[in-house]
Parts: structure tokens; C-alpha cells; sequence
């Protein structure tokens, strides 16, 4: 019996079983078009995927300064703090009230204190001879974030033990600029860019729109 001879495949890379210039120049064509497609769609994927966190950063930050603002402004009403500083230091304090000392103490401020039943110690960063050292230090503990305002608004109405006008030039200051340098000035924070990080703040997300009375 003869035999059959095998029949040799065509398509579009082989005819009579050898390969096409051809067909390969197709195939590496499509191939090459659709790794174009894939790293055009990768950044896209990965920006929609960011986007939420995102956004729910921004939201968070908002929700921030709406629950602080009210509050901010009655004491600016009884004691003329600009509630754009309270508002940029609670921010910058608190870290947007996620630091333990806000969360678990109510204390925004960084607020410190010496009363033993009262307090709190914790660790802390002070900038000290042009480095920043780690120090421990006794924090304020409050019953609500409140309260945490209004200590810290006293704090400039009242002064110090040693110097009851310390914190003056800050309640009277009649712009947030001129206030974010009294405030370094007067000792409340070692960080030599204390005033401008409070600055950056308060034109970023416009926290001067509440100091109008």
C-alpha cells in the first residue's frame, strides 16, 4: 500500500511548510502594538487606582478644618487669636489629628505641662544647637479637642508663669504672617521653619477666609 503523504499546513506563517518573511514581519507588527497599548494603559491604571486615597486624603483634610474652624473663630471673637493660626498649628501640632498625642489625649497643640495627674510623657523632636535630638517631655492631657483650643488660645492671652506678655505680639498680630513669626519668636516651637510651614498651611488650603470677623 502506498503511502500518504503528509499534508503540509499553510497559514499566514507557513505556506507548503516553510516559513514566510512575511508572516513573521505581521506577527512582530501586532505583537509590537499591543506592548505599545499595554504601557500606555499601565499609568492610567495606576493613577485611577491612587485617585480614591487621593481624594479621601483631601476630604479628610477638609472635614479637619471644618470642625476646627466654628470653634477657631469664637475664640478669635473672645480673645483675638487669628483662627487661621489655631487652625495651622492644630494641622501642623496634631499631624491633621493623627499624632497619638491628639488621638489618645486630646492635646493638638503639643501643649505641655508639669502637673503630674494631668499629664502625660512622651517622647518628642526639638531642634537644639542646629540638630534635631530626641527629648522626654510631659504633655497635657484634655477631655476634648475643645478644650485643647481653648488652652491653647489662653496660653496667648495669659502668658507664662515667668512672662505673663510671652505670647502678645501673637493676639495682636493683624495678619497670620506677622503672628506665624511672633509665635517662633516667642519660644512656642524650636523649628526655625515653624513660621513658614504655618505660612505654607494656611495659603494652601486658605484658612485666612476665617480670620475676617
Amino acid at each position: 500500500m502506498a503511502k500518504r503523504k503528509k499534508r503540509r499546513k499553510n497559514n499566514f506563517l507557513f505556506k507548503r511548510g516553510k516559513l514566510q518573511l512575511s508572516g513573521v514581519i505581521s506577527l512582530v507588527l501586532v505583537l509590537g502594538m499591543l506592548i505599545v497599548l499595554f504601557v500606555q494603559l499601565v499609568p492610567k491604571l495606576s493613577f485611577s487606582n491612587s485617585t480614591p486615597a487621593t481624594n479621601l486624603s483631601t476630604v479628610n483634610h477638609q472635614k479637619f478644618i471644618r470642625t476646627m474652624a466654628p470653634y477657631a473663630k469664637t475664640m478669635q471673637k473672645r480673645y483675638g487669636v487669628l483662627p487661621s493660626i489655631t487652625i495651622a498649628q492644630a494641622i501642623l501640632e496634631s499631624d491633621w489629628g493623627t499624632s497619638q498625642l491628639s488621638k489618645d489625649y486630646n492635646n493638638y497643640f503639643g501643649m505641655k505641662g508639669t502637673v503630674y495627674q494631668t499629664t502625660k510623657e512622651m517622647k518628642t523632636q526639638e531642634f537644639v544647637n542646629g540638630k534635631w535630638i530626641t527629648v522626654t517631655a510631659r504633655f497635657r492631657v484634655y477631655n476634648s479637642w475643645k478644650d485643647s483650643v481653648k488652652d491653647h488660645t489662653l496660653l496667648f492671652v495669659n502668658g507664662t508663669n515667668w512672662n505673663k506678655d510671652q505670647y502678645k505680639a501673637v493676639r495682636t498680630a493683624i495678619n497670620y504672617k506677622t503672628a506665624a513669626q511672633a509665635l517662633y519668636t516667642a519660644g512656642y516651637a524650636t523649628d526655625p521653619n515653624y513660621p513658614a510651614k504655618l505660612i505654607d498651611l494656611i495659603q494652601t488650603y486658605n484658612l485666612e477666609q476665617y480670620d475676617a470677623q
